[in-house]
Order: C-alpha cells, then sequence, then structure tokens
C-alpha cells in the first residue's frame, strides 16, 4: 500500500487533535501536547506487548487517559493560567520600561522655550499612570497564578482581566508616546523620541499579541 494510503499513527492522529483543541503559549502547549503522545504511547505499547493489536492498544490507552474532548479541558485551564502569565509577564517588564522613556522626553522638554504643551503634558502623565496601574496589576497577577495558586484558586475572571488590561495598556502605550512625538516637534530630543517610538512599536506588538491569545484561551 502506498504511503498516502496508509492510515495514521492513532497516537500522532489523537496529538494532532489535542493540538488543534488547544490554545495557549506555543511552548508550554508543544511541550503539554508532546507529554501527553509520550504518555499515550506508552500506554499503548504496554497493551501491545501483552497481545493486544496496535489498534486495540491505542483504544485501550485511551481509555485510560480519556478521549480528546475528555482531556482537552484540563489542559485548556492551564494553558490559560501560563498564558495569562505571559500576558503579565509582558505587560510588567515593559510598562515600567516605557515610563521611564516617557518621564525623560517630559524632561528634556522642560528648557525654555522647548515647554510642551499643557494638555499634551497631562495627557502624557495621564497616560503614564494608566500604563503603571496595569504593570502594577500585572504583577499581583503574577503572584496570584504562582506559588500561592497551588494554596488557592486561581479566580475564574482572572485571565480576561488580564487580556484587557494588557490591551489597555498596549493603547496607552502608543497614545502617550505619539502625544508627546507630535507635541514636542521643538523641544531638539527626536534621538530620544525615535528611540522611545521604537520602543514602544516592539513593546507594543509583544503586549497586543499576548492579550489578543489571553482573550482566546478564556474564551476556549
Amino acid at each position: 500500500m502506498s504511503g498516502a494510503g496508509r492510515r495514521a499513527d492513532p497516537v500522532e492522529e489523537y496529538a494532532a487533535a489535542l493540538a488543534a483543541a488547544l490554545r495557549g503559549p506555543a511552548r508550554a502547549k508543544a511541550r503539554m501536547v508532546e507529554e501527553m503522545r509520550d504518555g499515550l504511547a506508552d500506554a499503548a505499547e504496554a497493551h501491545t506487548r501483552q497481545g493486544a493489536p496496535r489498534r486495540r492498544a491505542v483504544d485501550l490507552a485511551v481509555r485510560e487517559f480519556g478521549t480528546v474532548d475528555e482531556v482537552a479541558p484540563s489542559c485548556q485551564r492551564e494553558l490559560t493560567v501560563a498564558q495569562t502569565r505571559h500576558t503579565a509577564r509582558t505587560v510588567a517588564l515593559s510598562a515600567p520600561l516605557l515610563i521611564v522613556c516617557w518621564y525623560l522626553l517630559l524632561a528634556v522638554g522642560d528648557g525654555p522655550g522647548r515647554e510642551l504643551p499643557g494638555p499634551a503634558r497631562l495627557l502624557a502623565v495621564q497616560l503614564a499612570g494608566v500604563a503603571a496601574v496595569a504593570a502594577l496589576i500585572a504583577l499581583v497577577t503574577l503572584a496570584a497564578t504562582g506559588p500561592l495558586a497551588r494554596r488557592l484558586p486561581v479566580p475564574r475572571g482572572l485571565p480576561l482581566a488580564v487580556a484587557w488590561t494588557g490591551t489597555t495598556a498596549g493603547v496607552a502605550m502608543v497614545l502617550a508616546t505619539l502625544t508627546l512625538a507630535i507635541a514636542s516637534p521643538s523641544a531638539g530630543n527626536w534621538p530620544l523620541i525615535t528611540f522611545a517610538c521604537g520602543l514602544t512599536a516592539v513593546a507594543h506588538g509583544m503586549v497586543a499579541a499576548s492579550a489578543r491569545m489571553c482573550r482566546v484561551c478564556a474564551r476556549t
């Protein structure tokens, strides 16, 4: 029989179906699927050694492990927590860095004749405050989903809350930097503005992508 006509290995079929059903950080998801595949393969091999045909051995192993529909919810819960931590970590690391950049932009623009317009300064400060609050929420989330989670259950709505916190922080990052860049053409600090804009673009991309996946996980 040709390779195209041969049936796929049932263990690989199981692993592929499980991978398709899960959402979360790529590395954590790949590691989880690999562990399930290896465990199922070992269980099937044990039944094969006892005389069961290959397909029958896999069926028996699946009964022990549970079908994809049965094991996917528990696996997804674990991946959702992992993605929540990933999003929180991204916000906690990027927001303070950008706040420092914004502070430097404000400080450099304080020279005579180079003051930023009052509304622009106020908006930048308010957006920096939003980013600071987001970073604080992210740190609390990391604590709540770390060792503490072994004693206390992770709140059901936490992943979605962190996802929207990340989205809000990402928008604040972009708006604050654009405000400073547009409002300070005469500040003479374009190298710093360019650096801040570049850093913001990278941070926003990371935070936005992680927050988007966190929303997907929370709703899966």
